[in-house]
């Protein structure tokens, strides 16, 4: 019971901060995401599979967080889109300055620089750029508002019903406890909270919610397992414990990171 207390208020404070953020301005949002970027570089940097152990460095939150910087600024059109070049530049720093660490330089270093900024710098990023989607013609902040709920919706209905009525596992080697009725019935809320959101944000119309609903709640998913291989290969239960109840940073943004893209490139194409 204390337990369940615990991962609800974290989990009520957490859902006030990021939503409060979002409605308050894009910039308290970017700043309040910039925190999270540099505690999940830590996080990933103690999980990536690696004998031995990865190191964090001076250079990998600096390039991590500068990669974040980069393509959030540019998604808010504060900085021109050419500058995300520099982002394949850092690559290839994080490369040059490896080849110089004392004692052994280490391609694993690289590659848990390279996949960091990949999985968490710019997925982050992105998320700044969902409020400023004009050619979309989508008013402010409703898209990035709804990634947030629609994924916690996918995550909330997914449990009580696969505890409720899940007897078939989905993967079970990665996620024990994730079955296929769980999964069905958090996509079925999912849509319908998308429905609800078209009723707000006219801007998208209903089937154009529905695909958007549907794209979250099957890349939400995918988010989660994707982390849970990335936990199990480390022999880890939990990616941190900053956020009592419920782990650490890449714990609680999993879903949302691994579906941030595909929202991202959904509305732009639309």
């Amino acid at each position: 019971m204390k337990g369940f207390v615990t991962r609800t208020l974290t989990g009520a404070v957490f859902g006030l901060l990021v939503i409060g953020s979002i409605l308050w301005s894009p910039w308290a949002f970017f700043l309040l995401m910039g925190v999270f970027v540099f505690l999940a570089l830590g996080e990933f940097v103690k999980l990536f599979p690696s004998h031995p152990p990865v190191q964090g460095t001076l250079i990998y939150f600096f390039l991590g967080m500068a990669v974040y910087v980069l393509v959030g600024l540019t998604g808010m059109n504060v900085l021109d889109i050419s500058n995300l070049l520099l982002v394949f530049l850092s690559f290839f720093l994080l490369m040059a300055v490896e080849l110089f660490r004392q004692p052994h330089p280490s391609w694993m270093q690289m590659a848990a620089g390279f996949t960091a900024f990949i999985y968490i710098s710019t997925p982050f990023g992105m998320m700044n750029g969902l409020f400023w989607l004009h050619n979309a013609n989508i008013s402010f902040p409703w898209v990035l508002l709804a990634l947030f709920v629609l994924v916690w919706t996918n995550d909330v209905f997914a449990y009580l019903i696969g505890s409720t009525f899940g007897k078939h596992k989905l993967y079970p080697k990665l996620s024990p406890k994730k079955t296929w009725e769980g999964s069905l019935g958090g996509f079925i809320f999912t849509l319908a909270a998308a429905w609800l959101f078209s009723f707000y944000a006219t801007n998208l119309a209903l089937r154009q919610w529905l695909w958007l609903g549907a794209i979250i709640s099957v890349t939400a998913n995918l988010g989660d397992l994707a982390e849970s291989l990335l936990k199990r290969n480390a022999g880890r239960k939990d990616s941190g414990k900053i956020l009592p109840g419920h782990g650490g940073v890449l714990d609680r943004f999993d879903a949302v990171l691994f579906a941030t893209p595909f929202v991202f490139f959904y509305l732009y194409i639309l």
